[in-house]
């Protein structure tokens, strides 16, 4: 039933992409340099560190940076939420939703967030009002009613494809045939490929975009305080035994780089997007304790939304980069 389900999903995805070649359906320039970056596939493939990445190499280049994004998850999502001016945050992640509020505050001074689904409607609305002239689009893959000039698609190099198949019965946004259409691919998380060579050669068969590979790298970390105090600058080194937690769509990857410079005795995963309640956080730290841990850490996804928890262990937030096989090529595309 699944897989007839998935049948009619993909006949939909290309139907719908066919009217946009053929220009019954129309794309919308935005009127200055527009990059997407987005997934072939549901879950987390690394993407949001790759947008903080490209905004803040516009930025210093001198481009007056916004970040455009649905904001999964929020209240309204038919409203339209100002994240960021470029200077202040201006919200909550009930309003707008995790990741864009993460992305506001590691792109703070660098560059305007604004979470709403029309984004050709949001484009323009912001060009007008801060004078923009570069625009990211995060998840912007199937979002084709925006037109971009450079399309940037990220495929989990640990699981690039899932079992081929589309929504419901698979992973797959889209056919994967459709990469086709792709100015460029990203394989995040390489490091972790089992085969890297084949994926290569599988997407190469597919798409004649250039294919960089990406890896994650731990760029510091920082108390759960300083964080919410916007201190993102202030580094701490610790040698205590750690517990992780985190609502991420790909949680392995996160346990892995913490166990890789930390001394991790547990772990705990909860579903992407993930609201913690205060109850969560007593769970968590019972379980931590029973670990024998001496202080818990996460993300910046799941920092934005502890700003009201309650805790008796220290908390740390890491700050996750990522590193690119051929960064000079990199940036002559952007």
């Amino acid at each position: 039933m699944l897989s007839i389900l998935g049948s009619v999903y993909a006949k939909i995805a290309n139907l719908r992409n066919k009217l946009y070649e053929k220009g019954s359906l129309r794309s919308y320039p935005l009127g200055v340099r527009t990059i997407s970056v987005g997934n072939i596939t549901t879950g987390g493939t690394g993407k949001t560190p790759l947008v903080a990445y490209i905004a803040s190499t516009l930025a210093e280049r001198g481009e007056k940076v916004c970040i455009l994004t649905r904001g999964y998850g929020r209240r309204n999502p038919k409203e339209r939420v100002l994240v960021s001016d470029g200077k202040n945050i201006l919200t909550d992640p009930q309003q707008t939703g995790d990741e864009p509020l993460e992305l506001a505050r590691r792109l703070r001074d660098k560059a305007v967030v604004v979470a709403e689904a029309d984004r050709v409607a949001a484009a323009k609305w912001a060009k007008e009002k801060f004078g923009i002239t570069a625009f990211v689009l995060d998840d912007g893959f199937q979002h084709r009613r925006a037109k971009r000039d450079v399309d940037i698609v990220c495929i989990d190099a640990a699981n690039p494809f899932g079992n081929e198949k589309v929504l419901p019965a698979g992973i797959l946004r889209e056919p994967v045939e459709n990469l086709r259409r792709a100015d460029v691919i990203v394989l995040t998380r390489a490091d972790l490929a089992d085969d890297l060579k084949s994926l290569r050669q599988q997407i190469a068969a597919l798409t004649t975009a250039p294919i960089f590979e990406c890896r994650t790298r731990l760029d510091r970390i920082i108390s759960l305080q300083d964080f919410q105090k916007g201190n993102a600058a202030t580094e701490h080194s610790t040698s205590k035994k750690m517990f992780a937690f985190c609502g991420l769509g790909n949680p392995a990857d996160f346990f892995r780089t913490v166990g890789e410079h930390f001394d991790l005795v547990g772990s705990k995963p909860f579903r992407d997007h993930h609201v913690y309640s205060q109850a969560d956080i007593e769970t968590i730290e019972g379980e931590a304790v029973a670990a024998s841990a001496e202080a818990l850490v996460i993300t910046g996804k799941d920092a934005v939304k502890l700003s009201a928890a309650e805790f008796k262990l220290p908390c740390f937030v890491v700050c996750i980069g990522i590193e690119l096989d051929d960064e000079t090529a990199f940036l002559e595309m952007l």
